[in-house]
């Protein structure tokens, strides 16, 4: 799925620019229908001024095949650090904010937002605007009245604010079928310009639970058979480890998960959810479910599978995609977002310093080594859509597919052996029969073409998708969704649905890069990050390319026949041998594009530890370690305590970001632990500890861990 055309928000660059806007296309029928409540809060962020040029630099050095520097990630806390807002500034936009009323103000951990909740009847002060609200057919809204000015304190400092305006970039719809095997495409007939690329039922031989089989959609059998998942899972490469992100707009019943899981024997992860802008579960929904299960069906012994559930208003959406690298835990080795809006209504609704701070929350992911994928739209080269969701007679990619920091995932439809192996593919597009019904792609308008497409894309701006997956609603993924009314409504009950979108084809790719980070480790290499550097790589050398890659060469994405307007081709894209616009470089075979990645991917940094001489850990309640990194890492010592014969306790330090440095660090004891080594110092047993130094992936697995050395806190002897 992905979001529709959104309302605007622009955002001050400059002392005399406006920060609100006016309404976006196809919102023609939006009546004024009073003044904003004064007290109603208003969640809004705040792109603050920093070096984003020198952090995009920055990922591109480490995310690029062949460089001195690939694969050295740094954390998040360094890269906000040498490349955020500055201290002072951070420290003057907080207490401004606060000093004009503002509540939860804070700097997030990227340093490149400030976030804070004010009420209308401040905000309208704080930027000497009028806030009204709005209705349209569909839902109603607040937004500044006429142009909004930046206070002068916070310019120079901010580049504009995000959330004065609240439509909602609402979903345009969930894409399903029906388990009669009708499409859900609509009555329009196929012509014979192009048939629809979908069919039924399901080529191949599904498996699971008789209900699901009953859908005549794709199992997961087939599709994971198809795409090469086969060889990793057999291996026992099912994810361990691993954590991947959903970034959503609904949420989803864990039962349904479970019932799906269960049909199809797979292991259930654990599934976190975490509100961005809300205090309770979103209502369950079509999107987060199928996002789950696709993703529980290609990673399923991931460690944690980490749902962050948003309103879907700009201010909230931005702090959702960034909000996975403020986690004080593991963060996520991967991000699926699901979601995404035209690039023309992404400028209005969050204007150019809003992409800017976006692409730098973005980049500062890849920099840190984590793999971030968006779906490229369900519209295909016709991304925008009117209120009512039609798409708009024009060409368009969507947005954040389209950011160069971005895996873009394209749609397509297979054709089966009845061993489930890859006989045909085509580009999903189904517009003869639903207008714009069809796998997104074609040339940003925003973006550039970056280093790694040129010898690939003729055209000078980013070309998307990068990749395809499965997404043809005929006959599409099978599901168990139990969501009221995205799934399940008075005409037809049956939990068991078939669905499509390019929004399945983004989480599943998600877990197949899972599946490659976790092999990747096992093997003592740096993670994917950033893919597209290395995918492109990959597509340019023709053994690895057919290896990599199956390839789509037929139909195409061009809507323009088949929507509102005057019924002429779009002039994009149609697919080819090699990579194009409509299918990118075609497919993933997961297990052939994991051998590729293990010989690419440089190895993890060496770790050393010392222990240094004449130490009393008992009396210091810590036990010391120096330990050094040959290249960049984020590493922790650890000390395996043992007294007597008992079972060791664990005790850990901190985590330490290095390069190509040593530092000595403490391991400290817990109140229980030190308590546990006097009784035991006091009995004079035997008390060792086994130290070691590792070296950690952004989920804090380990990546490498140093020799262990052996230190006897006391020796037993009386």
């Amino acid at each position: 799925m992905w979001l529709a055309c959104a309302g605007v928000l622009a955002v001050a660059s400059t002392p005399s620019a406006a920060v609100a806007g006016t309404a976006g296309r196809g919102d023609a029928q939006i009546a004024r229908v009073g003044t904003a409540p004064g007290s109603q809060q208003l969640a809004l962020v705040f792109p603050l001024t920093a070096d984003e040029a020198a952090l995009e630099r920055f990922a591109l050095v480490v995310s690029t095949p062949g460089s001195p520097q690939y694969g050295r990630y740094e954390s998040i806390a360094e890269l906000s650090d040498r490349f955020g807002a500055s201290p002072r500034a951070r420290r003057l936009v907080v207490a401004y904010l606060r000093r004009a009323g503002a509540e939860q103000v804070r700097i997030d951990a990227t340093g490149l937002f400030a976030d804070a909740t004010l009420t209308v009847a401040r905000a309208q002060r704080l930027f000497a605007t009028s806030l009204v609200r709005f209705r349209t057919a569909r839902y109603g809204f607040i937004a500044p009245a006429g142009a909004t000015v930046l206070p002068r304190a916070l310019r120079g400092l901010v580049g504009g604010v995000i959330g004065l305006d609240t439509r909602p970039l609402a979903p345009s719809g969930f894409l399903r079928g029906h388990t009669d095997g009708s499409r859900a495409l609509g009555a329009r007939a196929a012509t014979a310009l192009q048939p629809p690329s979908g069919y039924f039922p399901a080529t191949g031989t599904p498996g699971g639970c008789s209900p699901a089989q009953a859908t005549k959609g794709f199992t997961p059998s087939q599709y994971l058979t198809a795409y090469g998942f086969g060889p990793l899972h057999s291996a026992g490469i099912t994810g361990q480890g691993e954590r991947v992100a959903l970034i959503e707009i609904d949420g989803f019943r864990k039962r349904d998960v479970a019932a799906f899981a269960s049909c199809f024997g797979l292991r259930l992860p654990t599934i976190e959810a975490f509100g961005v802008g809300v205090s309770r579960p979103l209502a369950p929904g079509g999107e987060a479910t199928l996002d789950l299960e696709a993703l529980n069906a290609a990673a399923p012994g991931l460690r944690s599978i980490d749902v962050y559930e948003s309103h879907p208003n700009p201010a909230d959406t931005l702090q959702a995609l960034t909000a996975p690298l403020q986690s004080t835990g593991g963060k996520p080795q991967v991000i699926s977002a699901s979601l995404g809006l035209c690039e023309p209504d992404t400028e209005a609704a969050i204007g150019r310093a809003g992409i800017l701070a976006s692409e730098g929350a973005l980049a500062e992911a890849a920099a840190s080594g984590i793999s971030l994928l968006a779906s490229s739209g369900d519209s295909g080269s016709a991304d925008c859509l009117t209120a009512d969701g039609v798409p708009e007679d024009f060409r368009s990619v969507n947005y954040p597919a389209s950011s160069p920091w971005v895996t873009a995932v394209g749609g397509t439809n297979l054709s089966l052996t009845a061993a489930n192996t890859l006989k045909d593919q085509v580009v999903w597009n189904d517009a003869s029969a639903e207008p714009g019904a069809a796998g997104g792609g074609g040339f940003s308008t925003l973006f550039k073409r970056p280093g790694w497409q040129t010898g690939t894309v003729a055209k000078g701006a980013r070309a998307l998708p990068d990749v395809s997956m499965l997404a043809d609603i005929a006959p599409g993924y099978t599901v168990y969704c139990s969501a009221s009314p995205d799934c399940v409504d008075d005409t037809d009950s049956n939990p068991w649905q078939t669905v499509g979108g390019t929004s399945a084809a983004t989480p599943l790719l998600a877990g197949a890069f899972a599946l490659v980070d976790e092999d990747l480790r096992l093997h003592e290499r740096q993670d994917l990050g950033f893919a597209d550097p290395l995918l492109y790589t990959f597509g340019r050398d023709p053994a690895d390319a057919a290896a990599a890659f199956s390839d789509v060469t037929a139909i195409g994405n061009d809507v323009g026949p088949f929507i509102p307007g005057n019924g002429l081709p779009l002039g994009c894209c149609t697919a080819g041998p090699g990579y194009d616009e409509a299918s990118g470089w075609g497919s993933v075979n997961v297990a052939a594009f994991a051998a590729l990645a293990l010989q690419a991917q440089p190895a993890v940094a060496g770790i050393g530890l010392l222990l240094p001489g004449r130490q009393t850990p008992i009396a210091w309640g810590h036990i010391l370690a120096r330990v050094s990194c040959s290249g960049r890492c984020l590493m922790r010592a650890v000390a395996a305590v043992t007294i007597g014969r008992s079972r060791p306790f664990t005790a850990y330090s901190k985590y330490y970001a290095l390069h190509k440095s040593a530092k000595t660090i403490v391991i400290p004891f817990s109140a229980t632990q030190l308590s546990q080594l006097r009784a035991a110092r006091d009995r004079h047993e035997r008390i060792v500890a086994q130290v070691f130094a590792a070296i950690v992936d952004p989920a804090r697995n380990v990546e490498r861990r140093s020799a262990a050395s052996m230190l006897t806190i006391v020796d037993g002897r009386r």
